[in-house]
């Protein structure tokens, strides 16, 4: 009897699983899955509350309640001077990765190649090997974590349909600027690509200019799927409402898998998530500015006890090099971390085809309260972190 179908085989249950697991088992402090300690904004919880008591209670439409669809092109409109039209260039999601899913099970083919940014999100492999496309990894590097163009340029071939991007980039906090998404874009045209934009840290960026969409660039609204969500910028992760904008040929298509996958979800959610982005706007601001101090409490902090940590432009995440402390990889690190210290943190190499590149990376969550990442910094100070055969 079959147990599995090939197009599964190979691909491991998501990191983020396995180490919360092990952190609840450890009772540790979970530094690894990127959900924050609080909710968003109160009043945004009450509409939900009041959805589920007026009714919102079934089906909303496949491309999501109008209310939603609405409020997200007046974003789009008002933050990047992207016009998109609520009756077919946008549709709501189960969340980024569903509209990511959608996006790859609906426009890649068997044997279709697709330019990744690695490290890279673990969904992202999966569902390209899901659709029976192929990955060709491009490679960000310890400590800069810088794009090279070339590579990029060098891992197009005649069989490459789609670039998947994700700025402010998650794990490493990478943001590209704008020489970065200009050569993509010229890579894109020059190649008649089709580029799927993942944005869902898109107003946590704490230095440099801020997040500027691959769709803004000349030639690039017309072959551009632009995904967010409400998840990461207003805390409300568990929700898993998000979108996808674009021409209105790649969100049909984006529509075409979905309906197969959701048809719709989260009917009472909808209208408060329309009332985060039109109300609350500022919200993002004020949580940027809180995990910008947080960002530097633990990086310093690892920093200082011995543990070299890069200080990421943006996202909730920091990536440390922990080769000084001995250990064979990061995935035998963390494994051991939360028995070790009490503190869980996520193997970076599991995200990297290049696994010399990633070997001894470990991502940390800094979206925590502040007394969470005292305690964790005081608890790795004291544990011996050194491996011990």
């Amino acid at each position: 009897m079959r147990t599995l179908a090939a197009r599964l085989e190979g691909i491991r249950p998501t990191i983020f699983a396995e180490m919360s697991a092990i952190a609840n088992r450890a009772g540790a402090l979970n530094l690894g899955q990127g959900f924050p300690d609080g909710d968003g904004p109160a009043t945004v919880v009450e509409r939900a509350r009041r959805a589920l008591a007026e009714g919102e209670n079934q089906y909303a439409p496949g491309r999501g309640r109008p209310d939603l669809i609405t409020a997200i092109a007046e974003h789009q409109q008002t933050r990047y001077g992207l016009a998109y039209d609520p009756a077919d260039q946008i549709v709501v999601t189960t969340g980024a990765t569903e509209a990511i899913a959608a996006a790859v099970l609906a426009l890649v083919d068997p044997g279709d190649e697709v330019i990744v940014v690695e490290p890279y999100y673990d969904s992202y492999a999966a569902v390209i090997q899901m659709a029976g496309g192929i990955r060709r990894p491009v490679t960000l590097r310890w400590p800069d974590f810088r794009l090279d163009l070339a590579a990029m340029r060098a891992a197009v071939s005649d069989r490459t349909v789609m670039i998947l991007l994700n700025s402010p980039h998650n794990p490493t906090g990478a943001v590209f600027g704008d020489d970065e998404l200009a050569g993509i874009a010229a890579i894109a045209r020059e190649h008649d690509l089709i580029v799927v934009s993942d944005e869902v840290y898109e107003h946590l960026v704490y230095d440099g200019p801020a997040h500027r969409p691959p769709a803004t660039f000349p030639g690039m609204a017309e072959r551009t799927l632009t995904i967010s969500s409400v998840g990461k910028s207003w805390s409300f992760t568990g929700w898993k409402v998000g979108w996808a904008c674009g021409p209105s040929s790649l969100v049909s298509a984006v529509l075409a898998a979905k309906q197969w996958l959701t048809f719709t979800s989260a009917g009472p959610l909808q209208s408060a998530v329309a009332m985060a982005l039109r109300e609350h706007g500022d919200w993002p601001v004020a949580l940027r500015d809180s995990l910008r101090d947080r960002r530097d409490l633990l990086c310093e902090g690892l920093s200082r006890i011995g543990i070299p940590t890069n200080t990421p432009a943006g996202t909730y995440f920091a990536l440390s090099d922990i080769s000084g402390l001995g250990w064979p990889d990061s995935y035998a690190f963390c494994r051991r971390l939360p028995e070790l210290a009490g503190v869980a943190a996520i193997p970076v190499g599991v995200f990297y085809d290049d696994i010399e590149a990633g070997r001894h990376l470990v991502r940390w969550a800094f979206c925590k309260e502040t007394a969470v990442l005292v305690e964790a910094l005081q608890r790795l100070e004291r544990a011996d972190l050194r491996f011990r055969d």
